[in-house]
């Protein structure tokens, strides 16, 4: 398998995970010392434990489905992909969605992500936030 097909793989695996809300697998997707950020978060993400708690309260707060835009983007000098994503976004209890595209950023190590940076402009789900 190329790395194209495996970055493939892996960003499936990865938004399938997510899509679950399940807090343990989305864990497992990441090393121990995993560095995650994304606009909703104040600073760096680090580590499982912050991982775990940050996913518990963004799954107790919104109700999230991906679907992967295009094929990864492999990185010249690094194991790692670019991940272009659409994203629908509602709150529990909610009608209202909206949908968002978006980019992450994902180092690897071995078959777990190192590192995710995750970017999409948080401006489009503000109408969510407000309800």
């Amino acid at each position: 398998m190329n790395n194209t097909e495996r970055h493939a793989r892996l960003a499936n695996l990865f938004l399938s995970a997510w899509n679950t809300h399940d807090v343990e697998q989305v864990v497992a997707c990441y090393t121990p010392d995993v560095v995650y950020r994304d606009p909703n978060t104040r600073g760096e993400v680090t580590g499982a434990d912050a991982m775990r708690r940050y996913l518990s309260k963004l799954f107790d707060g919104w109700r999230m489905h991906w679907a992967l835009r295009a094929a990864p983007f492999a990185l010249a000098d690094e194991d790692g992909t670019a991940v272009l994503w659409r994203a629908s976004f509602q709150r529990p209890g909610g009608s209202a969605t909206v949908e968002v595209d978006g980019m992450d950023l994902v180092l690897l190590d071995g078959d777990l992500i190192k590192r995710n940076e995750v970017y999409f402009d948080r401006a489009a789900i503000l109408p969510l936030m407000a309800s």
